[in-house]
């Protein structure tokens, strides 16, 4: 049964904060406007919504790819502004683009996880450390080392280029649809990942989607956007049992949801998350009528 957590034991000061955040695109586009976001440690965040909506351009604000036009965004203390590199921040935040192919460059794995410690200088005993580390979290074999990534299956290519994030030990890593262009046994070994990381090793996970089901199984923050606005955030169950403001994100709750919603009448909640959740509301029904 899926079990949302609501992250009581999260440190409440915020690792991302930012306040009134505006961008506007060289040609005037504006892409995001007056965005107030404040991100704890240790939480696994769903940035959400439709294509144009404004999350991807938000999530590259965070790790300094793009600087805001106004407003402030602050990561791990530090203030991001027009002179931030993003070299400053690698130690903090860490990107994953949707195409892992984007990202990777090397003609061996090793090299690849290898490529971001050895640039920041470390000696090669510290760099050997960060990359057999990097890949035993991600899950990459040590017999691929010599393997060419690209020769790879997507959803080792993915793992390759989180793994060289993670060489660099960052605080936050954000993913940008980890779902896309994979078949469900591949989706859920990258999420599965990605949740290891964030309860066994501690890091705050930002995934950006649009894969509902995913969001309910994984997600314990649910923050939708559209035309560069903040329109819902909250907890991810509660967020799934409004479904009216979701579909202000053009979007809908999980199939299983809508299901539980349309039995509202016979007592369902309408905050289910998943499948067993279902059966169980509907056991508990039947006894109580039984019983009556």
């Amino acid at each position: 049964m899926t079990s949302t957590p609501h992250s009581t034991d999260i440190p409440a000061d915020p690792i991302i904060d930012v306040r009134g955040a505006a961008f506007h695109y060289e040609d005037g586009t504006e892409a995001l406007s007056r965005i107030d976001l404040a991100v704890r440690p240790g939480e696994f965040l769903a940035l959400i919504g439709t294509n144009g909506s404004g999350k991807t351009t938000l999530s590259k604000c965070l790790n300094g790819i793009l600087k805001v036009t106004s407003g402030t965004v602050t990561v791990d203390g530090r203030r991001i502004d027009r002179d931030t590199r993003t070299s400053e921040l690698i130690a903090s935040i860490g990107y994953v683009f949707q195409n892992p192919d984007h990202q990777l460059f090397n003609a061996r794995i090793q090299d690849e996880i290898a490529y971001a410690p050895r640039n920041l200088g470390l000696d090669a005993d510290e760099v050997d450390r960060r990359v057999r580390e990097a890949a035993r979290t991600a899950g990459i074999g040590e017999h691929l080392f010599d393997e060419h990534p690209f020769f790879q299956p997507k959803g080792m290519r993915q793992r390759v280029a989180i793994a060289s994030i993670l060489s660099l030990r960052p605080k936050i890593i954000i993913v940008d649809e980890p779902t896309t262009g994979q078949d469900y046994r591949q989706s859920m070994e990258v999420m599965h990942f990605l949740k290891d990381l964030n309860e066994q090793h501690g890091h705050t996970i930002i995934v950006i989607t649009h894969d509902m089901d995913i969001v309910a199984e994984f997600a314990h923050r649910v923050v939708a956007m559209t035309a560069g606005r903040i329109i819902i955030d909250g907890p991810t169950r509660d967020v799934m049992s409004r479904p009216e403001d979701i579909a202000r994100a053009d979007l809908m709750p999980p199939v299983i949801t809508q299901l539980a919603q349309s039995l509202g009448d016979l007592g369902v909640p309408g905050d289910v998350l998943d499948e067993d959740e279902l059966v169980a509301a509907w056991a508990s029904l039947t006894r109580r009528e039984l019983s009556a």
